[in-house]
């Protein structure tokens, strides 16, 4: 990496930065030489000297610096050449193209920035051997300029000059450091080794690594990515192991692997317009779309036109017309699109008898579609019918929310939503109500509501069964275990409620005598609230009797308080005259509460 070995013509391209001379630049050399000759009285005083004692100028060449110095200016300078090379690794170099190389025809030194002649002894770190410059574990005090002078048995005098600059190691990745790029799209990557002539001159060792980690089982001048994927990319680095004077030393050449995504081209399918006639609005401005779908990174040669009656849209001198065009290329998919958008202004009669053609191209086919304007039709007998429909559906959903309760009742023997008589229980509700201070009109309200309205309608003309206390329980019976039993009994409980007076609720646990007496907020309460809440057992419908008064349901128990903020109470019309007829809205919404088959009836002693 960094590290371009020249061995003749071979290793003089091995860098991809140094020109390329041969021959060419003998001939040049020639010429320039002859003609610098004869242009300056110095030079042909010189050619002289070198046709008399050439053996002697060249005696004085090696041994004086300075007159070595002063005959060079005859010399010719080729194209110089620059090598980036890495901190510690070793180098070399053949600046001219030879057979045999004579070290009495090479000279090398170095130029800048400190002038000093290059030993020939190849125990030295860095030396000449046959025109070959050599170093080994490159310095950063290596850098500068070089110059190599050959002259040959002609007595004709090249310098090549080269630059030499050196980077550490943190700089191994960096571009300049790089043989340049391997990026195609084939699926199998050939990757050659840079250095792989003169590794194989020097009887080197190959050894691979990618990103500068080892990569086993690589030991080959060149190596095969197969399959490859955007994972693969990176830096790819051969380094040679050789022996020199019996130490091994290491040169390296990199190169960057590229993966360009696959070219996929598609028969030209046409995405839009997808059918032969688009409906438009004489005077209204319409726009034209024309989609081609041209394959996977497929920009090459994807096109869509319009032309009209057979003219393309772009040779047709109007305003009225206008054409946009445009390439996408999704991601991450890389679907190839091309768009074109034709814009007509103002729609004219003209219009609807004229043929729009889409043309769509990719890279190997052509594709086509007709399309036609046909005026669109009028939508007002649309909009009526709309609105029609519109109202209808209002008036439906109206009358479907007033008679919910009247379409459920009526369905409901005919699509029963659960079947209650395999519960096994023998009541429908169990009923409970308060037991408070309160005045008489209210105790007569209660009790009527309890003991004659209530059975009359539910019981009489609906076939439910209810548990009322002071009717259904049996004298001497345990009434813990009467209200237990009969919960258990019931499907909903249904809570009686009546304002409270000033005193509040007067809560006790004593079994009533008559309806008067039945008590909510007691032992009652207690069971039915567990069931209702906590055991979710049963339902519960809750019936207002009268106003509830300033303070609400304020003074009611915290349990009930929560059902009522569940499910708002019925309130019983008294006032109405329709107040205890089954077929009342009230009636009609206690019974939607009320279990869809009442439960069946059994003998009393079933009950007990």
């Amino acid at each position: 990496m960094g590290f371009p070995f020249h061995e003749a013509d071979v290793f003089e391209s091995l860098d991809g930065r140094a020109d390329k001379k041969k021959s060419r630049e003998h001939e040049q050399a020639e010429s320039q030489s002859q003609s610098l000759t004869a242009s300056t009285p110095a030079d042909t005083h010189f050619h002289k000297l070198m046709d008399a004692s050439r053996l002697l100028l060249l005696v004085v060449v090696v041994i004086s610096t300075s007159e070595w110095k002063s005959e060079a200016s005859g010399c010719v300078d080729l194209a110089k050449k620059k090598y980036n090379l890495l901190e510690g690794e070793a180098f070399y170099i053949v600046p001219f193209h030879v057979t045999e190389p004579n070290d009495g025809e090479f000279t090398w030194f170095k130029s800048s920035p400190q002038s000093r002649n290059i030993s020939s002894k190849e125990t030295e770190r860095m030396h000449y051997h046959g025109g070959a410059l050599f170093f080994f574990d490159i310095l950063p005090t290596d850098a500068g300029n070089y110059t190599c002078q050959k002259i040959s048995p002609a007595g004709e005098c090249y310098n090549r000059h080269v630059e030499i600059r050196v980077f550490n190691m943190s700089f191994r990745a960096d571009k300049k450091l790089t043989y340049g790029e391997i990026k195609n799209s084939d699926d199998n990557k050939k990757i050659h080794c840079p250095i792989a002539d003169t590794c194989k001159a020097l009887t080197g060792n190959f050894t691979w690594y990618k990103d500068f980690i080892l990569l086993p089982d690589e030991h080959e001048a060149f190596m095969w990515v197969e399959n490859a994927i955007k994972e693969d990319e990176g830096i790819y680095t051969c380094v040679c192991t050789w022996r020199h004077n019996h130490k091994l030393y290491n040169s390296s050449g990199s190169r960057r692997l590229i993966i360009k995504e696959k070219n996929i081209f598609s028969n030209a399918d046409i995405l839009s317009p997808t059918n032969k006639v688009q409906f438009a609005d004489e005077g209204h401005e319409i726009k034209l779309n024309c989609s081609v779908y041209c394959g996977k990174n497929a920009r090459r040669e994807c096109h869509a036109s319009w032309s009209i009656n057979g003219i393309p849209v772009i040779n047709i001198d109007s305003n009225r017309y206008n054409q946009t065009t445009n390439l996408v290329m999704e991601n991450p998919s890389k679907n190839t699109i091309a768009t074109s958008i034709l814009t007509i202004k103002k729609v004219s009669a003209k219009d609807f008898e004229d043929k729009f053609e889409c043309f769509v191209t990719n890279f190997y086919r052509g594709n086509k579609a007709t399309l036609t304007l046909q005026r669109r039709a009028s939508i007002i007998p649309l909009v009526i019918g709309g609105v029609c429909v519109l109202f209808f559906c209002v008036f439906a959903a109206m009358l479907v929310k007033f008679f919910a309760i009247d379409l459920a009742l009526f369905f409901r023997p005919y699509l029963p939503l659960s079947k209650h008589n395999d519960d096994k229980r023998i009541y429908d509700a169990y009923v409970v109500y308060q037991m408070q201070k309160k005045d008489k009109a209210t105790e007569e309200t209660l009790s009527r509501f309890v003991t004659t309205i209530l059975p009359s309608v539910l019981e009489n003309k609906c076939g439910y069964r209810l548990f009322i206390h002071g009717r259904d329980d049996i004298p001497g019976e345990d009434r813990l275990e009467l209200v237990e039993d009969r919960m258990k009994q019931s499907r909903r409980l249904m809570v009686i409620l009546t304002p409270g007076s000033e005193s509040g609720p007067e809560i006790t646990d004593q079994s009533p005598a008559s309806p008067q007496t039945a008590v909510l907020g007691g032992f009652d309460w207690q069971v039915g609230l567990h069931h209702a809440l906590i055991q979710r057992e049963m339902s519960v419908i809750l019936i207002q009797l009268g106003d509830t008064g300033p303070q609400g349901y304020t003074n009611f128990p915290l349990g009930l308080q929560h059902l009522i903020h569940k499910s708002t109470p019925l309130r019983w019309p008294e006032s109405s005259r329709r107040a205890a007829a089954w077929n009342s809205r009230f009636w009609k919404r206690v019974r939607y509460l009320m279990p869809v088959t009442p439960a069946k009836k059994h003998m009393q002693s079933a009950i007990v």
